[in-house]
């Protein structure tokens, strides 16, 4: 194909003609990227809208590079451009889009939360019910609210000490695309990182959290401490919590000393 025929082709189409030049399939392809079936067709097509957003897209976009054997950097750049053309920059598609199948599945807070306070209404409602019919108001029981959890190494009226007095360090151990953002989406951080590269999570962000395909392509240290990876080998993870302390109690018996 000549330059100026690469030109007028879209990523997809791109990626379609390599998967058919390797004999794969979408299933072929789903089941080594562990990205759905319905996002790679998308993909190939060019529908951008049928895609949860750019972040994502260009995530898929390197995974299907990476595994018919392109250069999964140069998909990114060149997708990101044709995104910014086709008026598809920065879009971000809805939460509830996700399908639970999906590996990129970002969970809603919002409805564990609403269930949360209709239970609490219930219960208060059983409870006046309880008190009108049985008994006067005065000698009716008291619903306490429910207590907080506390975890088995708190001690009593002391501060965990691990709890936000740490330094996280990510550093890359293979190519791997990450984003790191906070609890009010504000980004720290986003970057196709090479084997070598480190970001450090900025002291006293607000419950950082990440979003990578590859997590086993990333070394986490806390304080200098190796903590387990965030999860399986190519299984896409999001809003998985990085502060010091929440990987600190993730596992720290399996936390090692870096000598």
């Amino acid at each position: 194909m000549s330059p100026e025929q690469e030109a007028y082709e879209t990523v997809g189409a791109r990626l379609k003609a390599g998967r058919e030049r390797l004999g794969l399939s979408i299933a072929d392809l789903a089941a080594k990227t562990r990205v759905p079936t319905r996002h790679l067709e998308s993909i190939e097509r060019s529908e951008f809208d049928s895609l949860p957003g750019q972040t994502y897209t260009l995530g898929f976009a390197r995974s299907f590079a990476r595994a018919i054997e392109m250069d999964p950097v140069e998909i990114g750049n060149s997708l990101r451009a044709e995104l910014a053309d086709s008026g598809h920059e920065g879009y971000q598609a809805p939460i509830q889009n996700y399908e639970p199948a999906d590996p990129a599945r970002v969970p809603s807070k919002t409805l564990a939360w609403t269930a949360a306070g209709i239970a609490a209404i219930l219960l208060a409602g059983y409870a006046i019910f309880r008190t009108i019919t049985f008994g006067d108001v005065a000698t009716a029981p008291v619903t306490k609210a429910p207590q907080p959890v506390v975890s088995a190494n708190a001690t009593s009226g002391a501060p965990n000490a691990n709890a936000g007095d740490g330094t996280v360090v990510l550093t890359a151990t293979d190519n791997v695309w990450v984003k790191v953002y906070d609890a009010e989406q504000k980004r720290l951080y986003e970057k196709e990182m090479v084997s070598g590269d480190s970001f450090t999570v900025p002291p006293g962000a607000n419950r950082p959290m990440i979003v990578t395909g590859r997590p086993q392509a990333l070394d986490i240290k806390v304080n200098g401490k190796i903590v387990p990876p965030l999860g399986a080998a190519d299984v896409t993870i999001a809003d998985v919590e990085i502060s010091a302390d929440m990987l600190l109690s993730r596992a720290p018996a399996q936390a090692t000393e870096n000598n």
